[in-house]
C-alpha cells in the first residue's frame, strides 16, 4: 500500500522545544567573544523566554518559531554590531509524550545523583 502523500504545506512546528545553541562570531578583532556573548545573553533576556547560559553556550526554550526567532535575531543583532561571519551550532529536541522544561532534565539527573550519595 502505498505512503498517504503529506501536504507540506499544512505543517506546521512543534509547540515547545528545548534547543542548545552555540553562537561563534567569526573575524572579530581579538580573539575574545565576551561582549557579543554578553550582547547576546542581553537579547535572552529581553526574550521573555526560559534561558540559561552555559560554558559553552545558551539553552533556551519556548515554541520553536519563537525559539528560532531569538537565534535568528542574535545573529542580525552582531551582524549589525559589525560582525561579518556568523558559525552557529544549534541541538534541538522536542517530545510530545510529556511537558518537560531543561531544568526538568537537570532536576531528574540530581535526583539520581542524590540516591547514589544515600547508598
Amino acid at each position: 500500500m502505498a505512503e498517504k502523500a503529506v501536504d507540506f504545506s499544512q505543517l506546521g512546528t512543534p509547540e515547545k522545544c528545548v534547543a542548545d545553541f552555540c553562537l561563534i562570531p567569526i573575524g572579530t578583532q581579538t580573539a575574545s567573544v565576551s561582549q557579543e556573548v554578553a550582547d547576546v545573553q542581553r537579547l535572552m533576556q529581553k526574550s521573555n523566554l526560559t534561558h540559561s547560559m552555559h560554558s559553552a553556550g545558551t539553552t533556551v526554550e519556548g515554541s520553536w518559531d519563537d525559539v528560532m526567532r531569538l537565534i535568528g535575531q542574535a545573529h542580525c543583532m552582531l551582524h549589525q554590531k559589525g560582525v561579518v561571519r556568523i558559525q552557529t551550532d544549534i541541538r534541538v529536541g522536542s517530545r510530545t509524550d510529556k511537558e518537560q522544561t531543561f531544568g526538568d532534565k537537570v532536576t531528574a539527573v540530581n535526583n539520581i545523583l542524590a540516591a547514589d550519595v544515600k547508598s
